[in-house]
Parts: structure tokens; C-alpha cells; sequence
């Protein structure tokens, strides 16, 4: 195998191919990094957290396909993965997590104390959320923390401690993650009873619409919680609109349950996050102007 072939695996190991988790965690990571700085992020920290994002998912990406490498190729989607597909090995996959964990690690380290201490807590949802498949009734709540948790961490940059809207902001994080994982899962659900993974699409059974809009009111009524405490206007306001035309939209896709539709509804979850941050964003910029 050529140097060429074996980067490109690790390139879809790492899902750098596929940038909707990147944008998944991206998003929340914005929210923080906007509100912390009220709306004048500081560049070099904002940067930092930009490629900690892409490393870290990458990184996540890579423990997850090794801790799925007996359930993958029992999957459709997933039998294809390199791991799964036997064309790289558990020993090269765990060497490339350490790698970006640790690419992570020292690009943080201009950072202050707490961020350093966060990023072990960061460091172990990653590597841990895989295995919560096992035993979690709900593990897309797990990933909802691991996905958010550049969350606190943007506000202990930048204010060397964690207030309690950060807190909020990733409890709005996790009803997210719930209902746009839960669609994810809605695609394989068939296939994860047979192997017996636990997934919130299994879990909530013919509540699964329900649940999913239970979950997207809750995310956009603690995210227009911490932007009333911040005395946020109206941009703010229509973001969270726009955000919730998007989760309406999102109920409207997966209401036959077509394992096509849910997984289109899910990889559309990039533009409610982007409506969000895009409500933050602006109202910050024209109170600027």
C-alpha cells in the first residue's frame, strides 16, 4: 500500500471527509467563544479552539470506530469503515488518536490552568463516550456533554472560571445532541438491535418524534434563557427563529421514519447551530456599530 492510500484511510478514519461532526462541535464551541468575549472574541484563542475542534473530533472519530471494530462490519453504513473493513489496524488506530490528543494537547498549552485541567475532562469524554453505547440507555446525552464541552472551556479562557450561563449553554448542547443523534440513530436502528447497541432512537421507541421536539424546545429555551440574562436583541431572537423553523423542518423530514430522510434531517442539524450563532453573532455586530 502506498503512503497516498494509507493517508486517505486515515483520512475517513478521522471522518475529514465527512465535516458534519466537525460543524457539530464547531458551532457550540462559536456560542461559547461569542458570549464569553461579548462578541470580541480574542483571535488567538478563538483559533486555537478552531483546530482544537478538528483534532479533537478527529481524535473522537478514531476511538469510536476502534471501540465499534466488532460491531461496524454488522452495520450497512459502517461495514465500509477502514477499521471495520480490516485495512487498518487497532494498534495504528489507537497510535493515531494519542497523536492528535496530544497535537490537542500542546495547542492549548499557552492557555491558563483551568483550560489545561478542563482539557483532561475533554480528553476522557472523548475516549469514553464510545463505550457508553454498552450500557447508556441515552448515550447521545453523553455525547451531547463531549460535543459541548468547548463550552466551559471557552469561558474558562477567557474569564479564568465558569459561569453559570456555560453550564446552561451545554445543558442547551445536550437537547440538541439528543435530537439530532437521535435521528442519526433512527438510520441504524434496525441493525443496533440486532448487535444490541443502546441508542435514544431504541430507547424512546414510538416517541422518538416526540422526544426530538421535547429536546429541540428545551436547547432553544436555555439558549434564549442565557441571551435574555445577556440583555440580547432582536438579531438574537431571530436566530433562535430561524433555529426553530429549522428543528420544524427537521420533524417534518423524519416524520415517516426513512432511514434517507433521518439521516438527511441529521446532517442538516449544521444550519441550526449556524442560525444560532448567527443570532449571537450579529447582535453583538450591531451593537458595534
Amino acid at each position: 500500500m502506498t503512503l497516498t492510500e494509507r493517508l486517505t484511510l486515515y483520512e475517513k478514519l478521522m471522518r475529514l471527509d465527512k465535516p458534519i461532526g466537525i460543524l457539530l462541535l464547531l458551532w457550540p464551541t462559536l456560542w461559547g467563544q461569542w458570549l464569553a468575549s461579548n462578541g470580541q472574541p480574542h483571535w488567538l484563542i478563538l483559533w486555537i479552539f478552531v483546530i482544537g475542534v478538528v483534532l479533537m473530533r478527529s481524535a473522537g472519530c478514531v476511538i469510536n470506530d476502534y471501540a465499534d471494530r466488532d460491531f461496524d462490519p454488522h452495520v450497512a453504513r459502517t461495514r465500509e469503515r477502514p477499521l471495520a473493513a480490516g485495512k487498518v489496524s487497532p494498534k495504528e488506530a489507537l497510535l493515531l488518536a494519542a497523536g492528535l490528543s496530544l497535537l490537542a494537547f500542546l495547542l492549548i498549552l499557552p492557555l491558563n490552568a483551568l483550560v489545561l485541567k478542563l482539557s483532561v475532562v475533554a480528553l476522557f469524554l472523548a475516549a469514553s463516550y464510545p463505550f457508553t453505547k454498552r450500557f447508556f440507555a441515552i448515550p447521545q446525552a453523553y455525547l451531547g456533554i463531549a460535543f459541548g464541552f468547548g463550552i466551559p472551556m471557552s469561558y474558562a479562557a477567557l474569564w479564568n472560571t465558569i459561569p453559570a450561563e456555560a453550564w446552561v449553554l451545554l445543558a442547551a448542547n445536550v437537547f440538541w445532541a439528543i435530537a439530532y443523534d437521535t435521528q442519526y440513530a433512527m438510520v441504524d436502528r434496525e441493525d443496533d438491535l440486532k448487535i444490541g447497541i443502546k441508542t435514544s432512537a431504541i430507547t424512546f421507541g414510538r416517541f422518538d418524534l416526540v422526544a426530538i421536539a421535547i429536546c429541540y424546545a428545551a436547547a432553544l429555551g436555555l439558549i434564549a434563557w442565557v441571551g435574555l440574562q445577556r440583555g440580547l436583541g432582536a438579531a438574537f431572537h431571530g436566530g433562535l427563529a430561524v433555529a426553530a423553523g429549522i428543528a420544524l423542518y427537521h420533524l417534518w423530514l423524519i416524520r415517516a421514519r426513512d432511514p434517507k430522510q433521518c439521516f438527511r434531517a441529521f446532517l442538516h442539524n449544521a444550519w441550526f447551530g449556524a442560525a444560532v450563532f448567527g443570532g449571537i453573532a450579529l447582535d453583538y455586530l450591531l451593537r458595534g456599530l
